[in-house]
């Protein structure tokens, strides 16, 4: 039996439901914090990571109101979109791990699969655009995904070539449709009280550079940042979309890693 199809006992100290109302609610609290909280600011998507999880979790989730799920490997995101159990009404897949130009055929034209993440190089966009539009009519959402903490072991364009990805993508990619930027950041970064997040103040610049330089409105590119640790804190900094897994799920049950 696949580890997919297992069941979702044990999976935390609370239900799945519980602790994803306890999300949302934490998310509200934020988004009300917010200094000058609009009807926009309000709108911030939160995206469950169910990577790794059991077709069971994920209908627990989504029988608590969850539609938009967040899918790391290319192989697990292929099993589950197309899982009868899992084509459900207004059910949405992001794809959020790293993409490599050779296996992006096979998400074009996945049942409900909304929006690609992280498209982190023009040879990617490219590749992308090409699959898209051989596998269907409407466009595929996308991310530029950002290395704003510079590190080597990190995907993304760098934010100096963040504006040439995003005019790649929007001048010669018919097929994809830009809507925003990620970023993942330094995973356990420590902050001093009062200090703020220098990869999320990263792709805010990041955004501002790339709406002057296209001259495009900043409203309309959505920051995708902020995860279990530091959601809260993205969104004060202006995420428009969060990536929440081991806060709604709990940890990781399955050590092996699924082949991307």
């Amino acid at each position: 039996t696949s580890q997919l199809h297992q069941p979702a006992s044990k999976m935390a100290a609370a239900s799945v439901g519980e602790a994803l109302c306890a999300v949302r609610a934490r998310i509200a609290d934020a988004v009300a914090r917010k200094e000058g909280a609009s009807a926009a600011a309000a709108a911030v998507r939160l995206v469950a990571v169910s990577k790794t999880k059991p077709f069971a979790a994920i209908l627990e989730a989504y029988d608590a109101g969850q539609r938009i799920f967040g899918e790391n490997y290319v192989q697990e995101l292929v099993e589950k979109a197309n899982n009868p159990e899992l084509q459900l009404p207004g059910i949405q897949w992001h794809f959020i791990g790293h993409l490599q130009s050779n296996k992006a055929k096979l998400l074009a034209g996945l049942p409900n699969l909304v929006m690609v993440e992280t498209v982190d190089s023009q040879k990617l966009a490219t590749t992308l655009n090409r699959v898209v539009g051989a596998a269907q009519e409407t466009p595929l959402n996308v991310m530029a995904q950002v290395n704003t903490s510079r590190e080597e072991n990190k995907h993304g364009v760098s934010p100096e070539e963040c504006t040439d990805l995003a005019r790649h993508i929007i001048e010669s990619c018919d097929h994809l449709r830009l809507v925003g930027l990620m970023t993942i950041g330094q995973i356990g970064r420590v902050l001093e009280p009062g200090t703020q997040n220098p990869d999320f103040l990263e792709l805010v610049r990041c955004r501002t550079l790339v709406s002057e330089e296209l001259r495009l409105p900043a409203a309309s590119l959505e920051l995708s940042m902020g995860m279990s640790s530091d959601f809260e804190h993205a969104i004060d900094l202006g995420s428009t979309n969060v990536r929440v897994g081991s806060t709604i799920f709990g940890q990781r049950e399955y050590p092996a890693k699924p082949s991307a």
